[in-house]
C-alpha cells in the first residue's frame, strides 16, 4: 500500500508492507518457503551483490515474507525500515554490532529483561565489550557514566517485569549530547502504546515473539532504524561511515544516507552473525499484528482492573503497575504512553518467597512459563526462574526481587481472572 499521513494505526497494522502477491493475486502475505532466488542474468546477481540494486539473493539476507513484516513494523514505529531477525536476543546483538568494538561500552538501564541483564553483563564480555548499568530514574548518574569509549545507551520503555516507564525524553538529550545512540527495546509497550522514536530514540529493538506476535507460538526479534542520526559526525561508529572492505570501499552512511544502519543489518549483520527470522515465523507474526491495537487496549483495560483490585488484597505488599495513582511512574503514563501502561506488572506478597511460589503453583487461568505478551494470561516468579543468574541485589534492582511475581496480564474476562488469582492468594496465605 502507498503510505501516507492519512492512514491511521489500525490501518497501517492490517495493511503496511502488505501487497496482493504479484503471481497469484493472494491476498495474504505468503510464506516464501524457499533458500536461494534465481538471477535475471550474470549482470544481476553480480549488482545484488555489490549492494548497487535491492533484491532477492539468499533467505538467510532476504526474504519476502520477511521483508514484509519489515516494512510493516518500521512504518508503526515510525522508523526508515527494520531488519528481523530470529529471536530479541539476537536483535540487541544486531543493534550493537555495528556499533561495538573491542574496549568500547554500552550504558543500560539497570531494570531490564534478566536474559538482557546477563547477556550485557556476561556474554557481550567475549566480545571485548563492556556494560555499565545505572538506575535511569538518576539522569545525572546516567550522563555520569557515559565516557569517551560509550557508544550507545540502552534502555527499555516499559521494563521488564516491573512495568516502570522511561523517561525516553530525558534520556534521549543526554544519548544526543554525547553524539551515540539511544537503543529502546520496546517489546512491552508496542508502538501502539509507545512510540520510542518520537522521543528521540535512534534504535528500537522487539522480541516479537510477545505482543506483536501475541499467540506465543513463534520467537523473532527486530530492529528499527529511525534513520536520523547521522553516523560520520562523530567518528565513533567506522562501521558505518568508513570504507567497508568486504563491499570495496563502500561506506554505508555516504552511500544508503539514512537507510546506512538498516542495510549494514543486512549486508553485514544477517550475513555474517546469520540470525536469520525465517519465512513461517514472519508469516504468524504478520497475522498477529493485524490485532495489535485491539489486544493492547484490552491487555491495558484488564491490567488496570486487575491491578487495582490486587492492591485491596491483604496478602498484597504492593503492585508496580505504571497506571495506577500509587505508582511513582504514574506521572509518565500520559507522556511516553498515552494509550495506557501495558499489560505487564509485578506483584509483591508480604509471605515472601514461599507464598509467591505457592501462589504461582496454585493458578488455574494463568500459565506458568517464561514468556509475555500472550492473549493468555502469564505467571512467573522471576527470582527464581528469568533472573535467576542474577545476585539479589541485581534482583532487586530489577524489580525482580525474591518476594515478587511477575504477571502478563491477558484479554480474558477481568472477572474471571481475578477470582483466580484471589483463590491462589488465599491459598499462599
Amino acid at each position: 500500500m502507498t503510505k501516507g499521513p492519512s492512514y491511521g494505526f489500525d490501518t497501517l497494522q492490517v495493511h503496511a508492507g502488505a501487497r496482493p502477491d504479484p503471481a497469484t493475486g493472494a491476498r495474504q502475505v505468503p510464506i516464501y518457503q524457499t533458500t536461494a532466488y534465481v538471477f535475471r542474468d550474470a549482470d544481476h546477481a553480480a549488482a545484488l551483490f555489490n549492494l548497487q540494486e535491492v533484491g532477492y539473493i539468499y533467505s538467510r539476507l532476504t526474504n519476502p515474507t520477511v521483508a514484509a513484516l519489515q516494512e510493516r513494523i518500521a512504518t508503526l514505529e515510525g522508523g526508515v525500515g527494520a531488519v528481523c531477525c530470529s529471536s530479541g536476543h539476537a536483535a540487541q546483538l544486531m543493534a550493537l554490532f555495528p556499533l561495538m568494538s573491542p574496549g568500547k561500552n554500552i550504558v543500560a538501564s539497570s531494570r531490564l529483561y534478566g536474559g538482557t541483564i546477563t547477556q550485557f553483563s556476561q556474554t557481550i564480555k567475549r566480545f571485548g565489550w563492556s556494560a555499565t548499568f545505572v538506575d535511569f530514574d538518576d539522569m545525572d548518574a546516567v550522563k555520569a557514566a557515559i565516557n569517551d569509549d560509550t557508544r550507545a545507551v540502552f534502555c527499555e520503555a516499559i521494563a521488564n517485569p516491573g512495568g516502570h516507564i522511561t523517561d525516553l525524553d530525558a534520556v534521549a538529550a543526554i544519548a544526543n549530547e554525547a553524539q551515540i545512540p539511544l537503543i529502546v527495546d520496546n517489546t512491552t509497550a508496542t508502538p501502539y502504546l509507545c512510540r520510542p522514536i518520537e522521543h528521540g530514540a535512534t534504535l528500537v529493538v522487539h522480541s516479537t515473539t510477545k505482543y506483536l506476535t501475541g499467540n506465543g507460538t513463534v520467537t523473532g526479534g527486530c530492529v528499527v532504524d529511525s534513520g536520523n542520526f547521522d553516523w560520520t559526525a562523530s567518528g565513533k561508529f567506522p562501521s558505518l561511515s568508513d570504507p567497508e572492505p568486504a563491499y570495496h570501499g563502500l561506506r554505508f552512511h555516504e552511500t544508503f544516507g539514512p537507510l546506512a544502519f538498516t542495510f549494514h543489518g543486512i549486508a553485514i549483520g544477517l550475513r555474517d552473525l546469520g540470525m536469520t527470522m525465517n519465512p513461517q515465523a514472519a508469516h504468524y507474526t504478520l497475522m498477529g499484528v493485524e490485532t495489535l491495537s485491539l489486544r493492547m487496549e484490552r491487555h491495558v483495560a484488564n491490567a488496570m482492573t486487575i491491578s487495582k483490585w490486587l492492591e485491596t488484597h491483604p496478602a498484597v505488599d504492593y503492585v508496580t503497575y505504571a497506571g495506577l495513582e500509587s505508582s511513582p511512574y504514574n506521572h509518565l503514563v500520559s507522556k511516553i504512553c498515552p494509550k495506557g501502561a501495558g499489560g505487564l506488572f509485578t506483584v509483591a506478597l508480604k509471605g515472601g518467597y514461599d507464598s509467591c511460589v505457592k501462589f504461582v503453583d496454585n493458578l488455574e487461568i494463568f500459565s506458568h512459563v517464561a514468556n509475555l505478551g500472550d492473549a493468555r494470561s502469564l505467571v512467573i516468579h522471576s527470582a527464581s526462574t528469568t533472573h535467576r543468574q542474577l545476585t539479589t541485589e541485581q534482583q532487586v534492582a530489577a524489580g525482580a526481587g525474591p518476594n515478587v511475581v511477575r504477571i502478563s496480564i491477558g484479554i480474558e474476562d477481568a472477572n474471571d481472572l481475578i477470582a483466580d488469582l484471589k483463590q491462589a492468594l488465599d491459598t499462599a496465605q
